[in-house]
């Protein structure tokens, strides 16, 4: 059983950064694979990020390469999202979520396990 809380999320100028912080219990959550999703109003959920369990593959959708940057910390079990650069687009509900063990990343919320409760991210004009 893996318990995933978010944090870090906010109000934040186009242009501006915020972190947000996946923080999870249960011994076994180094063996998970970790992807940060969002939702905006009307839009279906969406893979943002992900960082597989063994740290060996990373995954970025096109619109947030260069700008986020997924790390996870296997000794504190949390998995961080920094995002630079933000623009109003990125206005969204995050959550992060966990699949496995031993899985690799997954393109849809459907191929993952355990879900966060999510944080809310919004950027002004």
């Amino acid at each position: 059983q893996v318990q995933l809380v978010e944090s870090g999320g906010g109000l934040v100028q186009a242009g501006g950064s915020l972190r947000l912080s996946c923080a999870a219990s249960g011994r076994t959550f180094s063996a998970y694979t970790v992807g940060w999703f969002r939702q905006a109003p009307g839009k279906e959920r969406e893979l943002v990020a992900a960082r597989n369990w063994k740290g060996s593959m990373t995954y970025y959708a096109d619109y947030v390469k260069g700008r986020f940057t997924i790390s996870r910390d296997k000794v504190e079990n949390t998995v961080d999202l920094q995002m630079n650069s933000l623009k109003p687009e990125d206005t969204a509900a995050y959550a992060c979520a966990a699949r496995g063990p031993f899985r690799e990343i997954g393109q849809v919320p459907n191929d993952y396990d355990y879900w966060g409760q999510g944080t809310q991210v919004t950027v002004s004009s």
